[in-house]
């Protein structure tokens, strides 16, 4: 039986849900059914459907006490939102249902695994919160936790290590029939580490190792650990708290980072060989992964940084979305993102053009260039530069988007220096929040090619076939829909356009 606690969530989302229109929402990315959305959690395939939970406060637009929400979807793109499925409502997670995982049991049944966290005294008056992983069991809508909950404490853990950064439990199955769960740590260091657990049942867990430590390289504190194999690599995705950057990495602070190595799967041993930023761009965070049914594995992100979430009116009806499901692939040890493939799906009204001339009479900056056919809003558009003389690069183009009198977003190429830059100072914000990102790409000869989704409010840029993804919300009114070119130097550009129908 459900708990008061989750049935006045459900009421509430139910009610106030239907307040919220639907051109108000982005039309192929996930955002709250109301109130307020963070990390994904328990991303899955269950009976014939994928699901998504995320960190929920459904009561304001704000953080707070953290429910479960849930939404399920056939495609990636269009989702249907089901009740919360947790609520925190027992001793163990009092204070919040943190960010967890989800499988499918043996016998069909769907296992949530999540970190309970509960603030209590511990000396002189001085209170702190206490992190432990605890099940939840049911049917794909409705979930009873464990009665032998908490799962793992921190009797488990290596001595020495932080009972209050204990959190985001990663559940997987091997092909033996057991079980492993990767959880992020601090150790005696202060910095981040992922430690290993193994069961039999999902239900009675015991410390293998510690999978992989950080050693003060990369930020602090590990959150939301994803762990597995690809392309004959071991991948593990990490979203460090408090890193500093290193030349055009690791920018966010809080971020994100893959590291990429050998992994021995009958020992569980993974050895790591390089590493880089998931996202290149401002708003992008804990990742999740899943495989699905034909083989794929397709990750999807919180698009928001930490640093702007406190800019915005916490009275909105919902605050947070997800970036675009991606497909991942491993090449020359680097991770790639492509958009799903789904999405070729709503791609409607193409528009295209070849071996456009930018920097001439027109494609300047006194004159940027506009083509018929060529804006919008919730588009896919697919762009390939070259210079016009390879012995005489150009110094920078710019492709500007939500464009009107007042606000536009700017994509900039400068081939000389190999960046890419997102530019938002002028996309509507109000604040001086952050505004800039660089990625740097492997181009040195004036040649790029970038894919950009766009849909209400952000932009997402797939660079050099998804070897650099650069992901930002936008805050342009909706009727700012206008693109233009422009180049300081000879250019050709090959440009196709769709729009996106949801």
């Amino acid at each position: 039986m459900n708990s008061q606690t989750l049935r006045e969530a459900r009421k509430y989302e139910d009610i106030y849900e239907k307040l919220i229109k639907e051109e108000d929402r982005p039309a192929f990315h996930l955002t709250p059914r109301v109130g307020w959305m963070n990390d994904p959690n328990g991303f899955c395939y269950h009976e014939g459907k994928y699901h998504m939970f995320y960190q929920y406060h459904p009561y304001t637009a704000e953080w707070g006490p953290m429910h479960w929400g849930h939404a399920v979807s056939d495609d990636l793109l269009h989702w249907e939102f089901l009740p919360a499925a947790l609520a925190p409502d027992e001793y163990y997670d009092k204070d919040g249902c943190f960010s967890g995982s989800a499988i499918t049991l043996e016998d069909g049944r769907h296992l949530l695994i999540y970190t309970g966290v509960m603030n209590r005294e511990v000396e002189n008056g001085l209170r702190r919160d206490f992190q432990v992983q605890c099940v939840a069991i049911g049917d794909g809508i409705d979930y009873v936790k464990y009665d032998q909950n908490p799962v793992m404490t921190s009797d488990l853990i290596p001595e020495g290590s932080s009972p209050y950064d204990f959190r985001d439990p990663k559940i997987c199955r091997k092909s033996d029939g057991t079980y492993r769960c990767y959880v992020g740590n601090r150790p005696e260091d202060g910095s981040g580490q992922i430690l290993l657990f193994k069961s039999e049942d999902a239900l009675h867990w015991e410390f293998e190792k510690v999978f992989a430590s950080n050693r003060n390289r990369y930020g602090k504190m590990w959150e939301c650990p994803d762990f597995f194999a690809l392309d004959g690599k071991g991948v593990l995705l990490v979203s460090p708290q408090d890193m500093l950057p290193e030349g055009f990495e690791y920018h966010n602070g809080n971020g994100t980072v893959c590291v990429i190595g050998d992994y021995d799967d009958a020992s569980d041993t993974f050895t790591e060989e390089c590493n880089q930023a998931i996202d290149y761009g401002i708003d992008f965070y804990a990742p999740q992964t899943v495989l699905s049914p034909d083989g794929r594995r397709i990750m999807i992100g919180w698009m928001q940084n930490w640093d702007t979430t406190g800019f915005h009116d916490i009275h909105e009806p919902w605050y947070g979305q997800m970036s675009i499901p991606r497909e991942l692939s491993v090449r020359d040890g680097r991770l790639y993102q492509k958009p799903i493939r789904e999405l070729d799906g709503l791609r409607t009204h193409k528009t295209e053009y070849k071996n456009v001339a930018l920097g001439e009479e027109s494609g300047t900056a006194a004159n940027p260039l506009t083509l018929y056919g060529i804006s919008g809003r919730r588009i896919d558009m697919e762009l390939k530069l070259r210079p016009l003389d390879h012995d005489k690069i150009y110094h920078r183009f710019i492709v500007s988007v939500a464009q009107n009198a007042d606000c536009h977003t700017d994509i900039g190429f400068r081939p000389q220096e190999s960046i890419v830059k997102i530019d938002r100072k002028f996309s509507g914000s109000r604040r001086a929040i952050i505004h800039q990102r660089r990625a740097k790409v492997a181009s040195t000869d004036g040649c790029l090619n970038m894919r950009i989704i766009m849909d209400r409010f952000s932009v997402e840029i797939f660079l050099e076939d998804g070897r650099e993804v650069m992901t930002a919300k936008i805050f342009t009114e909706q009727e700012a829909e206008g693109i233009s070119f422009w180049s300081d130097g000879k250019v050709l550009m090959d440009v196709v356009k769709y729009d996106l129908i949801g």
